[in-house]
């Protein structure tokens, strides 16, 4: 697979007949599999989602810092506890997640990203695009969830 990406390196590709009217790029089924252009989107797009999630954790973080619970009431003291803990519940799973955007990082860099994990075999673009954490196919992701049903209910 790395392999596949460095002969791939320098290459220019042209925009594929997916891309939009204003020319901005998105990948497609007619060109090479993780050639250097699709990987460029792919880490793009995973940073932007990473700036993302930081952001709106600073602006939680600020709002915290600001609203630090000055009600007088109980009810509304409860009521803005009760909000908080959520919104930083939120707050944990983006933590979580961006762990997994790392790691998919990490796989581009390394020249893996867009391959199954369990099978080697690639990735749909259409996963990637709405799912660019994928380490699965969705295949093999229905595999590994049925199997994980089954064992759980053993």
């Amino acid at each position: 697979m790395a392999s596949v990406v460095k002969s791939l390196q320098g290459q220019k590709f042209e925009p594929a007949a997916a891309n939009d009217a204003e020319g901005v790029y998105r990948p497609s089924e007619g060109e090479p599999f993780m050639n250097p252009r699709q990987l460029a989107y792919f880490k793009a797009k995973l940073l932007k989602w990473k700036d993302d999630i930081l952001l709106e954790a600073q602006e939680t973080l600020n709002q915290l810092q600001i609203d630090s619970l000055r009600e007088a009431d109980l009810t509304d003291r409860a009521s803005s506890e009760t909000d908080w803990s959520i919104e930083l519940r939120t707050r944990d799973r983006q933590r979580k997640l961006i762990a997994k955007i790392d790691a998919a990082l990490r796989r581009i860099e390394e020249g893996e990203y867009g391959y199954c994990e369990v099978t080697g075999e690639p990735i749909s673009l259409a996963r990637l695009e709405a799912r660019p954490i994928a380490t699965m196919t969705v295949e093999a992701q229905e595999r590994h969830e049925r199997n994980e049903k089954v064992s759980r209910d053993d």
